[in-house]
């Protein structure tokens, strides 16, 4: 419907913004995997070739970068993703540890598979980001 109006081109981008991606952002960590993360930023590039909000060879990397760089300024679904799991497990350890129903919580987190499992979801997105940090540095 956004991409229907008649919004110019960095309103459409700031609407799906406000609109499409706080949806994704709450309910990716009970829903989706990583994978499927994937799978969705793949789908905006095609809805927004077929809108003509985007040329369907141009690089599509650009739609994640700033505006204030040259790029269109979506956010990143998989990078938006990681930092939910990073959030919700760190408010496990620290705020959460207060309550009384954190032993439950934590006993059937780690019962699940470890596609299911957040805290073992951010285990692995940790790792990940702390390996692309010592290759940048090196």
């Amino acid at each position: 419907m956004v991409l229907k109006s008649k919004l110019t081109a960095k309103n459409k981008i700031t609407a799906i913004g406000a609109l499409a991606v706080p949806v994704l952002r709450y309910s990716c960590i009970i829903d989706l995997r990583l994978e499927e993360t994937r799978k969705i930023a793949r789908k905006i590039g095609r809805v927004l070739t077929v809108y003509k909000m985007r040329h369907s060879k141009a690089d599509i990397d650009r739609l994640w970068v700033k505006r204030v760089g040259g790029g269109r300024g979506l956010l990143q679904i998989e990078a938006t993703y990681k930092a939910e799991v990073i959030n919700i497990v760190e408010y496990f350890n620290t705020r959460y540890a207060e309550y009384q129903f954190e032993s439950i919580v934590k006993s059937h987190e780690s019962n699940q598979p470890p596609m299911n499992s957040t805290i073992k979801v951010e285990t692995k997105v940790v790792e990940e980001l702390n390996q692309s940090n010592e290759n940048s540095d090196a």
